[in-house]
């Protein structure tokens, strides 16, 4: 008798933003509370739990990085607890764009100044995404504050964890290899990756094939193949 294959699963649809709903997005919501970890959920593909586990030693804007050892996840009860990674991959360095940089500079010096009213000294053990009192952001306003700005902002309504998916498939149109992709991910394989975002996959080969055709003709017009014979 033959083996029956097992029905093939299939995978939530991945939503995810163009740039110019991304530019749209952080532009309406930019006097908001939220909109520095909205900024870098956009900007880095970190997950709800590593973004409000972030505490400001994870962050070195000198050399324009962080550190990604830790989640923060509310568990019955309401109280707040903190994971290791799941992988040896979540455990990770990103790398974070100039831009980036600036905003958390910007962000940082607001804190201070919010800090300073009050007479309370930031350090470097407090969270980088906060309350006014330096409570952490809880992942159920984050996710509900989302859902109200992106209504605001008359964009396409995706997810915050669609925030993740935005930046990994606008780096893979940009032609970065799924390896930096996965890298900054923390996925546990580049397999993840790959099946993730499987929608990308055509572009892709399109860049690919056009780029090996742009490598060829500059060797041609250069003079650098020569006719045989």
């Amino acid at each position: 008798m033959d083996a029956v294959s097992p029905p093939r699963v299939h995978r939530a649809e991945v939503q995810f933003w163009t740039a110019v709903e991304v530019a749209r997005f952080l532009e309406v919501i930019r006097d908001s509370l939220y909109y520095p970890v909205f900024y870098l959920a956009l900007y880095t593909g970190m997950r709800r739990s590593e973004l409000l586990g972030l505490r400001w030693s994870d962050v070195d804007l000198f050399l324009g990085q962080l550190s990604i050892d830790r989640g923060l996840h509310v568990v019955r009860g309401g109280d707040v607890i903190f994971t290791q990674p799941k992988s040896t991959k979540s455990r990770r360095t990103v790398a974070l764009s100039p831009a980036t940089v600036l905003m958390l500079r910007d962000h940082k010096k607001e804190v201070q100044q919010r800090y300073n009213l009050f007479g309370v000294v930031l350090t470097d053990q407090d969270f980088v995404f906060a309350h006014m009192d330096g409570t952490p952001l809880l992942p159920n306003s984050v996710s509900h504050a989302w859902i109200r700005l992106v209504r605001i902002a008359g964009v396409k309504p995706i997810s915050f964890h669609g925030a993740r998916h935005t930046h990994a498939s606008l780096m893979l149109k940009q032609g970065i290899h799924p390896k930096v992709v996965q890298e900054r991910l923390g996925h546990s394989t580049i397999a993840i990756t790959l099946d993730t975002y499987s929608h990308v996959a055509p572009g892709l080969q399109e860049t690919a094939a056009r780029r090996f055709d742009e490598a060829l003709d500059a060797a041609y017009n250069e003079g650098v193949v020569e006719t045989v014979g």
